[in-house]
């Protein structure tokens, strides 16, 4: 800005242009003070002038200060009312926008409509997005891109993808790089490896295909998907990797237990000369999370502020917290946690609780569960967490009594379901499942599976059974865990050698994740199970997180 104004300063006779520019460029560089000064200083304005403070008023969020200059303006034009409903919706004032909306005197302005679409997808009210979506006289590109972003933002990615295939098949509308990405993050969230592909597809016959946002999309849909291979082929194949790339890569690795690979693509990264950021160092804390490299990580935490000058984040923390969980260091786990610069967030007093229970640690445990009751006493994670290591340890009265405060404190436990994909259909299967049509065979599997499993040696952890029955009751209960049903389903819908891919919205089970190691040798099968946690790579009786989960 300095050079711009010491140019500015060498024009003779500086006309309105001039000035304009001068003051687009302020507001462009975030220089709102400036760009102030240099519009109260003006020996004239025109309607480009006006329009061009609002704009930057409105995106800068002095919204206030852009109603008001919008009320004083000589004359508007559609430029004016578009700067003002964006504003207004990008601020969350959706009334403000509403009131806005209903004057604007150019009712057909695509732009209008669509910022009122991308308010109420901002503010959560999909339903209001969605009718004025159907209302809109014209759509355009960026219509659309607002609506399929705004169902993946709000939980419906599967809406999202619906949108995108109607999109897909429009006159004169073709998908752009925000497009794609939005459309693979759906395919994400829902675990559809398939429709992913699918998008891929259509990428390959566009030259989007080479834009480096769209290729991280798909890595990333990889990744999260459970094709960590394909993942791995189409970062390979990239013409040019940014920091998102190669963090989405890093990423990708460390969730499926790769820690290893995941820290030697980090050294990779920075000898190439990407400057790692505060997302890169998540992932690669992370990665020594999940290989158990304590003192690596511990180096990688310290250097973060040290080296690179990226101050440490609660995310950096919950990862710490994790590492020492993980490796047992309980005590320093909670030095750590109350060390923080900042209130932790609660997932950090979970991992806490759930390593408690690996480590039998009932003091540390009812330390954790009581910060999670304090943070959020309807949330069931820690009265679950806290009666699964009661009834590991047999205390059945103080299940009982986690229990009773779960129902005084009218606490929902969220059911845990797993899925998987078979020929582009998810099936979905909840524990003791007694809605699936092909339960009866499922069940069938499961009971062969068993009797081979206990012949190579495997002993059901009855320690997963919360309730206080008979132990064969136990061991059928654990049989009808949803993991192993959707296992099962997808050993008889699929022909032999195909690796299935389960999805869970909770953590593994313990006892699930044993038998799937039997499993995968017993049928050889590869079978790749993702939690809230991580990835597991079953192949040949063995898991690729080498039982450090």
């Amino acid at each position: 800005l300095l050079l711009l104004h010491r140019l500015f300063a060498l024009i003779p006779r500086p006309d309105l242009v001039s000035f304009n520019t001068l003051l687009a460029c302020h507001l462009a560089a975030a220089d709102l003070a400036g760009a102030r000064r240099l519009f109260a200083a003006m020996p004239a304005r025109d309607l480009a002038s006006y329009n061009t403070m609002l704009s930057g008023l409105s995106k800068l969020g002095a919204i206030g200060d852009a109603r008001k200059l919008f009320d004083e303006m000589p004359r508007r034009n559609s430029v004016s009312w578009n700067a003002m409903v964006s504003g207004f919706s990008r601020a969350g004032d959706m009334a403000s926008a509403e009131e806005l909306f209903s004057r604007a005197p150019d009712r057909d302005d695509v732009i209008l409509w669509t910022a009122m679409v991308s308010g109420y997808m901002d503010a959560g009210a999909v339903d209001k997005a969605e009718e004025m979506f159907d209302r809109m006289p014209v759509r355009n590109l960026v219509s659309w891109n607002a609506m399929i972003a705004g169902y993946v933002k709000n939980g419906r990615s599967e809406y999202g993808l619906m949108l995108f295939k109607k999109m897909a098949g429009a006159l004169g509308v073709r998908p752009n790089a925000s497009t794609l990405s939005s459309a693979l993050l759906g395919c994400s969230n829902l675990s559809s490896l398939g429709l992913g592909k699918q998008i891929h597809q259509f990428v390959s016959k566009l030259p989007l295909g080479l834009i480096t946002t769209v290729g991280t999309s798909l890595v990333s849909m990889y990744c999260k998907c459970g094709d960590l291979e394909d993942a791995c082929k189409l970062f390979g194949e990239m013409h040019r990797k940014d920091v998102v790339a190669w963090n989405a890569m890093i990423s990708g690795y460390a969730q499926h237990g790769y820690g290893v690979k995941a820290l030697d693509l980090f050294e990779k990264m920075k000898g190439e000369g990407v400057e790692p950021n505060w997302i890169t160092f998540v992932a690669v804390l992370s990665a020594c999370n999940h290989a158990g490299l304590v003192e690596y990580g511990i180096e990688c935490f310290e250097s973060m502020k040290n080296v690179y000058n990226v101050e440490p984040q609660p995310d950096h923390y919950s990862c710490m917290v994790d590492l020492l969980c993980r490796a047992g260091s309980l005590a320093k786990a909670v030095q750590l946690i109350r060390s923080m610069p900042f209130k932790p967030y609660p997932a950090v007093y979970g991992t806490l609780l759930g390593a408690c229970r690996t480590y039998k640690n009932l003091e540390f445990a009812e330390f954790a569960a009581q910060k999670l009751i304090e943070l959020d006493p309807q949330g069931a994670g820690a009265y679950v967490q806290l009666a699964n290591l009661y009834a590991a340890v047999n205390r059945w009265c103080d299940v009982s009594r986690v229990r009773k405060l779960m129902k005084e404190n009218e606490v929902v436990k969220n059911p845990g379901y797993s899925w998987i994909e078979i020929k582009g259909v998810m099936h979905e299967f909840r524990s003791n499942d007694r809605v699936h049509s092909q339960l009866d065979l499922i069940h069938e599997k499961l009971s062969k599976l068993a009797t081979r499993m206990k012949q190579m040696g495997y002993v059901p952890n009855l320690n997963y059974v919360l309730q206080d029955v008979g132990e064969e009751l136990k061991e059928l209960m654990l049989m009808r865990h949803s993991e192993k049903l959707a296992i099962a389903f997808g050993l008889i819908s699929t022909s032999p050698g195909t690796t299935l891919r389960v999805f869970k919205n909770l953590r593994v089970c313990g006892d699930c994740h044993n038998a799937a190691k039997f499993i995968s040798k017993i049928e050889e099968r590869d079978i790749i199970l993702r939690d809230t946690t991580r990835f597991h790579h079953f192949r040949d009786g063995g898991c690729s997180c080498g039982d450090y989960w």
